[in-house]
């Protein structure tokens, strides 16, 4: 029963095993640390870099130009920003070379609300990310998919970015991970023991990998239906996966059907499912928490009104953050900054209730 911490180490220890990972890089990533979120703990490959986002960011770019696979993290992605000129540069290479210079480097950074970081530690990434192409661009909102995202980025050629919802970071999944102890309270023990550095009396500890770890992989592009239905459609990623799932059983004991899908890839997405349950639903909400003015979801929902408008229902909604500067300390304003369950409930029985 790992959290999405562990899910991404034991898929980095995987990468660094037996996927060629050579370098695994950033901001206390090294021991003994592991990161700020020990996602990195114990990892053969990983060290300390300066306190320097754009060296981290331009060692990555630099080391896949000489097709050598790493991973760099951002600690927090409100600290990206400053790299958006380098990352531009890593995004289209490949592309600018043919194919000739491959790009095999992952970007992994913490993004989102969740655990009232205020206006420093609270920011989503998403948005921005997609207006630089050349990345594919991945967010996971459990801990298979975590492990299983990592995996596939760690076998890409092309740059990737793995975008990691902080509110998520330490959520235990509830689908086994190849090789991890048997799912319940002695399995969470277990694993905790192998991999977990102590607090105390830790200076020669070491990890014990779990030693059935495979190359399970979540295909980069490829949605999942979390709940079916086929009143409306609500599409997410990352945190309000789980509170978008929630809201679902919640209305379904009302006989309220909602389908919600996880897209789990922001770059390339999963139109297809999307396309699909748009047309048995005719009624969509598209849901993240990034600020609303120029969303990803904007284009989600200008695309639908493109390709479905004549089989709508009702107007699709975009639900998403306030168009703040930041976001507050205090549990009431980070609440009203990003959206809740009861935002979802809300703007998915507003739209039941529209009729053409």
């Amino acid at each position: 029963m790992a959290n999405m911490a562990q899910a991404v180490r034991m898929a980095l220890h995987y990468g660094e095993q037996n996927l060629g990972l050579e370098h695994i890089f950033g901001e206390d990533v090294g021991p003994p640390l592991g990161g700020a979120f020990t996602v990195t703990q114990g990892l053969a490959k990983s060290w300390n870099s300066p306190l320097d986002e754009r060296g981290i960011v331009g060692a990555a770019i630099g080391l896949g130009f000489a097709n050598v696979r790493c991973v760099a993290e951002i600690q927090f992605c409100d600290y990206i920003y400053n790299t958006i000129d380098l990352l531009k540069l890593g995004g289209m290479s490949t592309w600018a070379t043919n194919g000739d210079w491959m790009s095999p480097f992952t970007i992994m950074t913490i993004v989102g609300a969740g655990i009232r970081g205020s206006i420093y530690h609270s920011h989503s990434f998403d948005a921005t990310m997609t207006h630089i192409p050349g990345f594919k661009i991945v967010m996971p909102s459990n801990s298979l998919d975590a492990y299983g995202l990592m995996i596939a980025c760690l076998k890409e050629n092309n740059p990737t970015m793995f975008l990691l919802p902080k509110a998520l970071i330490r959520h235990e999944g509830d689908e086994q991970i190849p090789g991890e102890p048997e799912l319940g309270p002695e399995g969470r023990k277990a694993l905790k023991s192998m991999i977990d550095m102590p607090v105390s009396n830790n200076e020669s500890w070491k990890p014990n990998w779990p030693k059935g770890l495979t190359e399970y992989t979540v295909e980069i592009g490829q949605g999942k239906i979390v709940t079916s239905g086929d009143q409306v459609t609500v599409v997410t990623y990352g945190r309000h996966v789980l509170i978008a799932r929630d809201v679902a059983k919640k209305l379904a004991e009302e006989g309220i059907s909602v389908e919600v899908i996880d897209l789990r890839t922001l770059w390339p997405y999963d139109w297809n499912m999307i396309s699909e349950s748009i047309r048995k639903t005719k009624r969509v909400v598209f849901v993240n928490e990034d600020t609303e003015v120029t969303n990803f979801g904007e284009h989600l929902l200008r695309r639908t009104v493109e390709e479905h408008f004549y089989e709508l229902l009702a107007r699709p909604r975009l639900l998403a953050g306030a168009f703040i500067p930041g976001i507050g300390l205090a549990d009431n304003l980070e609440s009203a900054s990003v959206p809740q369950a009861h935002d979802i409930e809300g703007a998915i029985r507003e739209i039941i209730a529209e009729q053409p």
